[in-house]
C-alpha cells in the first residue's frame, strides 16, 4: 500500500476539531457506576492445566457491563513470589482469548497478565472466545459496530469499552496482584486500552498499538478496508440515521476518551495502514491527556513501510523495555 494519508510532519500536529458530546463525561460515570454497583469486579478465578512448567494459569470471570460475566486468562510466572504488577491485555477486532499458552511475553517477563475475552466475538481468528453478548440489538450490519447504534445506551461499543474498564478494576483483585496496572493492545485491542486509560485514569501505564476506534468519523471517511466498512454498509441502507450514528459513535470514540487519561503512554501507528488510519492514531496521540489540563509523558512509534501487522514483534521488544524503565 502506498502513502495515502497526510505527511509525516503533518500527522505530528493533526489536532482536530472534537466532537465530544456535552454530557459524555456524565454518560460515562454514570455507566461505570452503574456496572461497578451491579457487582464487586471477580466472580471467579480457578487454575487451570495449561500444559505448561513455567507459566501458572487461572481461568479467570469477571463482572462487566451491567454486571454481566466476561472471561479471561490470568497468567503469572509459576515461581514467582510475592505480588505483581498486572498487564491487561485485549484483543483485536474478530478474536477472543483462545488458549492461556498463545500470549506468553508478559507472564515470562515476570509480569502478571490478565488477556479479556471480547465479548460476542471470537469467530474470525485465532482459537475463539469464550463470552457472549447477551443484549440484543436492532438492525445491524454484519459485524460488532453498528449493533445498538441508536444509542449509546444500547451500543455494543458501549459494553465493549464497559468491560475494558471492569477489566482493569479485576486485575487489581486477582490473587498475587500489587495494585499496579498497565493496559495493552493491537488494533482493537490498542484501541480498548486507550479506552480504558481514560475510564480508569489512575491505571498506571498505557501501551497501544496501532489503535482502532479513534477518530472515527475521518476514518470512515477515508479508508474503504473493513471493519469500518461496516458502518459505511449500514448507513448506505439507513440513509436516514448519519446524525444519530455518527452521535453514538462519538460515545465510544477513543479519541474522546483517551484525553481523560494521565498515564504514560507508548503509541505505535504505521503509515501505510488503511485499517487504522495514521491520521487517526495521531489525532489521539495529539489529544491523549488533554481534557485535564496536563501534558501526560508520551512517545509514539512510527513504522514507515509497514500496514496493520504495525512493528509486530519489534514493537513488542520495545514495550517490555519500555515498561522496565517505568516498573
Amino acid at each position: 500500500m502506498a502513502l495515502f494519508d497526510l505527511p509525516l510532519e503533518s500527522l505530528r500536529e493533526y489536532r482536530p476539531t472534537l466532537a465530544e458530546p456535552a454530557d459524555f463525561r456524565e454518560f460515562w460515570d454514570e455507566t461505570l457506576s452503574r456496572a461497578r454497583d451491579a457487582s464487586a469486579p471477580l466472580l471467579s478465578v480457578e487454575p487451570v492445566e495449561n500444559g505448561l512448567t513455567l507459566i501458572s494459569t487461572w481461568d479467570v470471570t469477571f463482572a462487566g457491563h451491567d454486571g454481566t460475566p466476561v472471561r479471561a486468562w490470568y497468567n503469572r510466572p509459576a515461581h514467582a513470589q510475592g505480588e505483581l504488577p498486572v498487564v491487561v491485555e485485549y484483543i483485536g477486532y474478530g478474536g477472543g482469548r483462545g488458549e492461556p499458552l498463545e500470549r506468553l511475553a508478559w507472564a515470562a517477563a515476570g509480569y502478571g497478565h490478565l488477556l479479556m475475552d471480547a465479548r460476542g466475538q471470537g469467530s474470525t481468528w485465532g482459537a475463539g472466545g469464550h463470552t457472549p453478548d447477551p443484549v440484543g440489538s436492532g438492525p445491524a450490519a454484519p459485524g460488532m459496530l453498528t449493533r445498538g447504534i441508536a444509542s449509546p445506551h444500547t451500543a455494543y461499543l458501549t459494553r465493549l469499552f464497559t468491560d475494558a474498564a471492569r477489566a482493569v478494576d479485576a486485575a487489581r483483585a486477582l490473587p498475587g496482584a500489587d495494585g499496579r496496572t498497565a493496559v495493552t493492545g493491537n488494533s482493537q485491542g490498542g484501541g480498548l486500552a486507550l479506552g480504558a486509560a481514560g475510564l480508569v485514569p489512575d491505571v498506571d501505564l498505557l501501551l497501544t498499538n496501532v489503535p482502532f476506534l479513534t477518530h472515527i468519523r475521518r476514518a470512515v471517511d477515508i479508508t474503504d478496508a473493513d471493519p469500518y466498512q461496516e458502518i459505511v454498509r449500514y448507513l448506505a441502507v439507513h440513509r436516514d440515521l448519519e446524525e444519530q450514528s455518527f452521535t453514538t459513535l462519538d460515545y465510544v470514540d477513543a479519541l474522546h476518551l483517551g484525553r481523560y487519561a494521565t498515564a504514560p503512554a507508548m503509541f505505535s501507528v504505521a503509515l501505510r495502514d488503511t485499517i487504522c488510519p495514521p491520521s487517526t492514531v495521531f489525532a489521539a496521540y495529539n489529544h491523549y491527556g488533554s481534557a485535564g489540563g496536563g501534558d501526560p509523558a508520551r512517545e509514539i512509534v512510527v513504522y514507515p513501510y509497514n500496514h496493520h501487522e504495525g512493528g509486530g514483534a519489534t514493537q513488542q521488544r520495545r514495550q517490555l523495555d519500555w515498561l522496565r524503565t517505568h516498573w
